[in-house]
């Protein structure tokens, strides 16, 4: 019966991909067709179109997803220094482990999803989101430990003890928060990956206005204090999970949604190979930072020192959001072309995005430059916060400019299949150059958080960006393509 079902439901979508002119497979032969024809400007805006239809959502809603983040961490920062250290501890170690853990692997979603997608193997979308909800649902099962003993383990890695104490309270609150990526990762990339961006940010909008009332709800209203902050996050992301589902299921995605199936335990032991590739990959990157974190934690005033880089990397990271959705528009602009077996389409797809996330990384760089001094207020009103936010802003500014040309480049990677070769390169560059730099800087030369923030910049994101700027330049994109029909093919045996 599944069986007749499965093929029934293909042929349905066969008939429907004939009747349904998607803008995205109707540009992209139009790109490819007329490609000799096209002068410079036009090939520029066809393909700049058909990414800012991925962007421009994913920018409104990461942003909005994360200033959820930013809202809880500035009404702790207004509780007191102790309060904002435990909740930044909690949101870039805890929470920030977890979360670039399970992001990463919900990316192998881009990759599948979006090259079935490019192929018009609509029916294989469906199947997919359903194993990576089983595989991140076991994932999260494996790591709540980490919440449950957040206090034990941050006062191990040499975090104050008030300062671990209080985190490991408020990790225990976010337990709900953990399980929500589980569900809200794979949904997001299933709708990203066939151009249904605006659903995306119009939930995460409505999430962003119940974030907002919930938490002066319940830290002005209730006195729920810091443990109240944290409570809200659930709230938030749990609304994003739920709007996403409720279109996903009635009638949102009638081609690649064909209903829960069997079929999604079934192949799970080469989707979690996959998964785990792009885990690893991608982790490896959002980890780094949060090492920053714990190492300043080791430090003379370590709660000042904490509460400065905290500030520094909520900024980083708010304004991440912006190369982030570059690097979904990247990866999913890359596995559709390649998918479609269109080379050249994937190779300017790629020029196209790193140029545009570059240039607005380079607006952002200069505002953090003019805004030194205020930057902090948002978070604090500390004078010594303030001051060693302003000391820090230099390679805030740098790190600002890397960061929007190295998460295209990853992009790149997981639109093309190469997470596991791309891990290597993390590791090499992060584990084995940059921390060891950073490491010498401080208890060698003992240039404090500057120094252990510049060595890992220079030595790590620097020369990872290097590398991977070079793998790209020389790929054979034709050979590429020629990949990704193979590993169609594959997957849907599997499926």
């Amino acid at each position: 019966m599944a069986s007749e079902n499965k093929g029934k439901f293909e042929d349905e979508g066969n008939i429907e991909e004939n009747k349904v002119p998607l803008l995205l497979h109707s540009e992209s032969l139009e790109y490819e067709n007329d490609d000799d024809q096209l002068d410079l400007k036009r090939r520029l805006w066809v393909e700049s179109k058909m990414l800012w239809r991925i962007v421009g959502p994913a920018i409104f809603s990461r942003i909005t997803s994360y200033s959820m983040n930013v809202i809880t961490q500035a009404f702790a920062g207004h509780l007191g220094d102790t309060e904002l250290a435990a909740i930044s501890i909690v949101n870039n170690v805890i929470v920030g482990f977890d979360f670039g853990l399970l992001l990463g692997m919900a990316s192998a979603l881009e990759t599948l999803c979006g090259q079935a997608f490019g192929a018009k193997k609509y029916h294989m979308l469906g199947i997919y989101m359903q194993r990576s909800w089983i595989v991140l649902f076991a994932c999260c099962v494996l790591l709540l430990p980490v919440y449950i003993f957040a206090s034990p383990i941050l006062k191990l890695l040499g975090q104050p003890s008030n300062v671990a104490e209080l985190s490991g309270s408020v990790a225990l609150w976010l337990i709900p928060l953990h399980f929500s990526f589980a569900f809200q990762f794979p949904l997001q990339r299933f709708l990203q990956s066939q151009l249904k961006n605006s659903v995306i940010a119009w939930v995460a909008l409505i999430a962003l206005i119940v974030h907002i009332t919930t938490s002066w709800l319940f830290v002005y209203g209730l006195k729920l204090g810091v443990v109240g902050t944290a409570v809200t996050l659930n709230f938030s992301w749990w609304v994003l999970v739920v709007g996403l589902f409720i279109y996903t299921v009635c009638g949102g995605c009638p081609l690649t949604w064909p209903g829960f199936s069997f079929e999604a335990f079934s192949g799970l032991w080469e989707f979690l190979k996959l998964s785990a590739s792009s885990g690893v990959m991608l982790c490896l990157e959002n980890w780094y930072y949060r090492i920053l974190i714990l190492m300043t934690g080791n430090l003379k005033n370590a709660e000042i020192a904490v509460d400065a880089l905290s500030v520094c990397m909520t900024i980083n990271g708010w304004e991440m959001m912006i190369p982030l959705a570059f690097f979904a528009g990247t990866g999913v602009r890359v596995a559709n072309e390649l998918g479609a077996g269109n080379g050249k389409g994937a190779k300017y797809a790629t020029i196209v995005s790193v140029m545009t996330s570059t240039l607005i990384g380079l607006f952002f760089c200069l505002l953090i430059m003019i805004l030194h001094n205020e930057i902090g207020l948002i978070f604090s009103s500390s004078k010594a916060v303030l001051d060693a936010v302003n000391q820090l802003s230099v390679l805030l500014a740098v790190t600002i400019l890397l960061n929007s040309i190295q998460p295209v480049l990853s992009g790149v990677a997981v639109g093309s299949g190469w997470q596991s070769y791309v891990a290597y390169v993390n590791i090499t560059c992060y584990y084995l150059v940059g921390l060891p730099l950073g490491l010498v800087m401080e208890w060698v030369f003992h240039q404090g958080v500057t120094g252990i923030w510049g060595g890992m910049i220079f030595g790590g994101t620097a020369l990872q960006t290097v590398i991977l700027a070079i793998i790209i330049g020389r790929c054979d994109w034709e050979k590429e393509a020629e990949k990704a029909s193979n590993r169609i093919k594959k997957w849907a045996v599997l499926a």
